[in-house]
């Protein structure tokens, strides 16, 4: 009670509060001192048009404050007084003037700044929060690189390929479109965390594919034949997911088959969320090297065929779609299609790291938003941001843009099947081993990249040309083969691997033990074998001999 009281008492005092300065022993904002006048550059606090930033409670730099001949009243901190207004015991010998001693601005701002700082963060938490929940229903996990996670045990890798990211991109056109469902755009990210480094690979999407299940086909139709093959049988609660599901293992696995590296994770993107994620990044940034004239997407463009002239040009979503669909307006037609569409992802990449998109979180909050259900993905939130940290370190000059048509390395060329056109191999229909070769070697295995172990291969058997073929199986893989020989002898019943290292290139050694289906040993088991610098001899055995 006496507290109660005593709080109803006390005069307030001439305090600054965050910048604010009461002008009165009232504490009222906004009110001069009786018998106080202010000259007319001074403005009062009350009429908000006081200047910006913290005043002190003495006169405002650059104005004079002029007191009345009057004595002020009450200069300070006044007694407390009972309701008679007697001054309260104890506060008699408190009745001196006291002034106080002004508080610095510094520490006002730095207070402000604080209060600020909180309000970003509990503000931030929020939007971040909400991405997430949201995010829930389009990373749904599932993807599985080991090498997303630092210092791999290499018994988590199951094979050469491992040592990478490869994520697969599918673009569809969506609701309202022809085809909705045809996977004209094909694309493999695929990322190095260990040198830092990014490949684009684009997959022709008439490459013609045999499946396990549906028959030959285009690549782009794989998806969509699975997906209304379940879509189309008995109706089930889950039709739908289990039908999604099924299309996209099609065609992971035909694009497996095809290219020959595993597939880690896949995003499936329509249309609308890719106009709509450029519109959100304010547009991307590309140097277009020739015009660009299609006639038959010049309705979408205002009725002008021209489509991007030459010179760097900033594109909106709906331009960078045109830009990364038109087909007929290029002299290599659908091949030049697939450059243009790595074009536009590595703008995007560098557009998405130079506006700091993953560190604002109201750009995120309008990515997800805008994607909706626009894109899938079996990425989880977590490893989509392990991505994220992985590639904002990589520069745009360590990102290789790959095609299969693109000389020296064009693997594949135009063929028709039964009045169809469509994309075949070089080496001849189903026939990938160029295919593979190559993209194995421009993405290799980061791990096996890394230790570049020399590898030594013997043919222990009497079956000639073992070693060959098997020297090419392993190059296929980026395995640095410096030599085949017969061994001294050739009665060795299983195959060996010897590793001259003791372990110290343990992922090379992994991979080959699987790859072999052998345990490592550390010591030859001949001396007259002469390895030379090998880190690792392989001695085929008649095992190996009765897989050719």
């Amino acid at each position: 009670m006496d507290n109660l009281r005593r709080k109803k008492l006390e005069a307030p005092r001439n305090k600054a509060i965050d910048g604010f300065i009461p002008s009165s022993r009232s504490g009222l904002e906004g009110i001069t001192r009786p018998n106080e006048t202010f000259s007319s550059s001074s403005k009062r606090l009350g009429d908000f048009k006081r200047s910006d930033g913290f005043h002190g409670s003495g006169p405002i730099e650059g104005t004079q404050a002029t007191p009345s001949p009057k004595k002020r009243k009450h200069f300070g901190r006044q007694p407390l007084r009972d309701r008679e207004g007697n001054i309260a015991l104890g506060e008699k010998r408190r009745t001196k003037k006291i002034f106080r001693k002004p508080t610095h601005p510094w520490k006002m701002a730095l207070k402000s700044l604080a209060i600020i700082f909180v309000m970003i963060i509990l503000t931030g938490g929020f939007l971040f929060g909400r991405a997430y929940w949201k995010g829930r229903h389009i990373f749904k996990g599932g993807g599985s690189a080991p090498a997303l996670a630092d210092n791999i045990d290499p018994t988590k890798l199951r094979g050469e390929g491992d040592g990478r990211v490869n994520i697969l991109i599918l673009g569809k056109g969506g609701p309202g479109h022809e085809g909705p469902d045809l996977t004209d755009t094909i694309l493999i990210a695929s990322i190095d965390p260990i040198q830092k480094e990014t490949a684009i690979l684009s997959i022709p999407r008439d490459l013609y594919v045999k499946t396990t299940n549906y028959g030959s086909m285009k690549i782009n139709s794989v998806y969509p034949t699975a997906k209304y093959q379940v879509l189309n049988g008995p109706k089930t609660p889950d039709q739908a997911k289990r039908a999604e599901d099924v299309g996209l293992a099609a065609v992971q696995e035909s694009i497996k088959d095809a290219i020959g590296i595993p597939i880690h994770y896949y995003a499936m993107v329509d249309f609308e969320a890719f106009r709509k994620a450029i519109d959100t990044v304010g547009g991307i940034t590309i140097d277009v090297k020739q015009p660009l004239y299609d006639a038959n997407v010049a309705w979408e463009n205002h009725n002008n065929p021209l489509i991007a002239g030459v010179g760097l040009q900033t594109f909106n979503g709906k331009r960078a779609l045109l830009y990364a669909r038109s087909r007929y307006g290029s002299a290599r037609g659908d091949f030049d299609r697939t450059e243009r569409q790595r074009e536009v992802l590595i703008a995007l990449k560098d557009k998405v790291l130079s506006a700091g998109t993953f560190g604002n979180p109201l750009k995120i909050n309008q990515l997800i938003t805008a994607f909706g259900d626009h894109i899938s993905t079996n990425l989880s939130v977590n490893e989509l941001l392990r991505v994220y940290a992985i590639g904002k370190d990589i520069p745009s000059n360590k990102i290789s843009s790959l095609g299969l048509a693109d000389p020296p390395n064009d693997y594949v060329k135009t063929g028709n099947i039964n009045g169809l056109s469509v994309v075949i191999p070089r080496a001849g229909l189903y026939n990938y081993t160029e295919i593979h070769n190559y993209v194995r070697n421009v993405l290799k295995d980061g791990y096996i990249k890394s230790e570049n172990a020399s590898i030594l291969i013997l043919n222990g058997t009497g079956t000639g040309g073992l070693a060959t073929k098997k020297s090419e199986e392993l190059k296929s893989y980026g395995y640095n083969v410096i030599g085949v020989a017969d061994a001294p002898t050739k009665n060795y019943p299983r195959t060996i691997l010897v590793d001259l290292r003791s372990g110290s290139k343990k992922y090379t050694r992994h991979y080959l033990e699987q790859r072999l289906g052998v345990s490592s040993v550390n010591s030859l088991p001949d001396s007259s074998i002469a390895a030379g610098s090998a880190d690792f001899v392989i001695i085929l055995g008649q095992n190996e001999a009765a897989n050719y």
